[in-house]
């Protein structure tokens, strides 16, 4: 029914036996909704956030309800690289491989190209398109090493396809995102690893609802087929699916997790 999130599927087991790295993955938005799916699926979890108090109680939660021995958690700022290198050093450390990397991590904000500073400018880019490019990087030449394949997920968005007003930093950085996905994946091709993104649009969370107004809010849901927002769930389901055997011939795809595509 149009305007009703349909019911929560469970896991089938397509990742039992994978152990995968998820960034910004603390708290309620796509990130945790993330590594709980991946979780799900029978597979071990390193997750990391820029919030250190927030990732320890996430981890906590996880742990409880799926073992200690699936889940690590380690902070980390996306734009070093030496906490990156940390982090991927951990999940092979506590897992013994290294078989996927959800890069999720991701800074917005809204100014007037205009009015913007260089600072806001520079800072949207070195999270949300040089962190993925940070991660994606480490993790290619890990993958490539190991010679056992492996898989990448970007987190793209529709404002990379689209304009909206007050997002030039923010549409750039994932714009960029988008083409990194296709030009890694062209080039992991050969060692066996696939690099996709997944591109959504409005993932309801409560972070979001305290950084954005109603209105806007309403206007964005508006703009939506199914006349609601999306789960943060149902972007980790499409996540989910990449990582999977499932989309094993699919590499270089940026998946719209919206009606928006244009």
């Amino acid at each position: 029914m149009t305007g009703t999130p349909p019911p929560y599927l469970p896991g089938h087991g397509l990742l039992a036996g994978r152990a995968a790295v998820v960034t910004a993955a603390a708290g309620a938005g796509i990130g945790g909704a993330t590594a709980r799916r991946l979780l799900e699926e029978g597979a071990r979890v390193v997750i990391s956030d820029a919030h250190a108090r927030r990732l320890k109680e996430s981890e906590a939660a996880l742990a409880a309800e799926f073992g200690a021995d699936r889940v690590a958690a380690l902070p980390c700022d996306v734009t070093d690289e030496t906490r990156v290198t940390a982090l991927l050093d951990l999940a092979e450390e506590r897992h013994g491989r290294l078989d996927i990397v959800v890069n999720n991590a991701g800074l917005g904000g809204t100014a007037d190209l205009v009015d913007m500073t260089d600072d806001q400018w520079d800072k949207v880019l070195d999270v949300t398109l040089n962190g993925t490019f940070r991660c994606t990087r480490a993790a290619l030449r890990r993958m490539r090493a190991a010679g056992a394949g492996g898989v990448i997920v970007n987190n793209a968005s529709v404002i990379g396809w689209r304009a909206q007003k007050g997002q030039a930093h923010y549409a750039a950085a994932k714009a960029g995102v988008m083409a990194l996905t296709r030009c890694a994946a062209l080039e992991a091709a050969a060692y066996g690893v696939r690099v996709n993104a997944v591109s959504p649009s409005l993932a309801m969370h409560p972070h979001l609802v305290k950084v954005t107004t109603p209105e806007l809010l309403e206007e964005l849901t508006s703009r939506e087929a199914f006349g609601r927002h999306a789960e943060p769930w149902e972007v980790a389901n499409v996540i989910v699916f990449l990582a999977s055997g499932y989309a094993s011939y699919l590499t270089g795809e940026v998946l719209s997790v919206s009606s928006q595509h244009p």
